[in-house]
């Protein structure tokens, strides 16, 4: 029997706990169908890029914590690659494997988040969620110990990071290296082949190689879809040049991919935090001859980027000589990964859209930027 139903247009959002922040869906349905999808951005412009104009090189620091929050040690790690770039400068080796290692914490941290709230928007009520903040928890410990924050760190510093590692913090890094290969072992236990997870992921939401590439997106969304795309690979910085690790690539490119390529980078985060344990040295965690406040030559210019846990982080600086950047442009992976929103939920269902929201892991603090 056809039950005769007429479209209907809901919003989504902006306040929702699926919108993984201030983001808005117009969404217009037959029954539980989605026939057309409309993003609407904007909720939480904070005018990062106008404010880092008026801030000197050194204190936009604290500015990048604020972008993708979950993300901020590698926010940080953008940023200073850029200034560094327009001024020609270069951290020292023990400050390269510092960045190295805290940002691949941050990755892990980063991931934890997304797979425990991807997982909730399946409907598991909480306890995967609570398995990978416990986690996250002890990374954020660990941050805490080298530099009194846990979430806006505001750790690095163009030409090196803000200060060493204290004595003990590395007996407790290699505490949670033993003890978090377990708890991880045991949430992949719990999610891999878990049956529902796998009907309600697999084939759903696919994105097509080509699409992905034409619209720019990056990170564990293009590896999902099979591209081996990954700027510690293609442009080593810092110590990433120094460490060995794989990149993990799906083959579907559905839901379920996109989640298995953030477990698998988790295991790779490992090796090279591993090895960077194994190859640090003595010696300053920062340039002694740059001053506080900076002059970059007029004119000069510059873009460092990253592989960020959601994909490629930019920043553009351009110097007019003075002690603050005169333009500062972002390019932020959410905001671009968010472009595809379209094609991956017309024709799903409403159940559907959630999951595959999660499944971009977008941070609206870096979208609104």
């Amino acid at each position: 029997m056809t039950i005769r139903t007429e479209p209907m247009t809901v919003n989504v959002g902006p306040q929702h706990p699926s919108t993984h922040g201030v983001f808005r869906l117009r969404i217009t349905f037959d029954g539980e169908e989605i026939l057309e999808v409309e993003p609407v951005l904007g909720y939480l412009h904070r005018g990062t890029e106008k404010l880092a104009e008026e801030r000197n090189y050194v204190q936009v620091v604290t500015l990048t914590d604020r972008l993708d929050y979950t993300s901020s040690m590698i926010n940080n790690q953008a940023y200073c690659l850029a200034v560094e770039k327009l001024l020609g400068v270069e951290p020292p080796p023990r400050a390269k494997f510092l960045r190295t290692l805290v940002a691949e914490l941050q990755r892990i941290a980063s991931h934890l988040v997304a797979v425990g709230f991807f997982i909730q928007e399946l409907g598991a009520f909480g306890t995967p969620l609570m398995y990978t903040f416990r986690s996250r928890e002890r990374i954020l410990d660990l941050f805490e110990m080298l530099c009194g924050a846990r979430i806006t760190v505001s750790y690095m510093r163009p030409s090196g990071v803000f200060s060493d590692a204290p004595s003990d913090f590395w007996p407790a890094l290699a505490r949670f290296l033993v003890d978090f290969r377990q708890e991880f072992q045991e949430l992949e236990q719990l999610l891999l082949e878990n049956e529902i997870l796998m009907v309600r992921t697999r084939g759903v939401s696919p994105l097509p190689a080509g699409l992905a590439i034409n619209s720019s997106v990056s990170g564990p969304v293009l590896r999902a879809a099979g591209i081996p795309w990954d700027w510690r690979k293609m442009d080593p910085y810092d110590a990433y040049d120094q460490v060995e690790f794989d990149v993990p690539v799906g083959t579907q490119s559905d839901n379920y991919d996109r989640f298995w390529v953030r477990m698998q980078e988790v295991h790779q985060s490992l090796r090279i935090i591993d090895q960077c344990v194994e190859r640090i040295e003595p010696g300053p965690v920062r340039s002694p001859d740059l001053p506080l406040v900076v002059r970059p030559e007029p004119g000069a210019e510059a873009y460092g980027r990253v592989e960020a846990s959601k994909g490629e982080l930019g920043f553009y600086l351009i110097s007019d000589g003075g002690i603050s950047p005169y333009r500062c442009k972002i390019r932020s992976p959410s905001l671009i990964n968010l472009t595809v929103t379209e094609h991956l939920l017309v024709g799903w269902k409403l159940a559907d859209m959630i999951v595959s929201l999660g499944s971009v892991d977008i941070n609206m603090g870096e979208v609104d930027r």
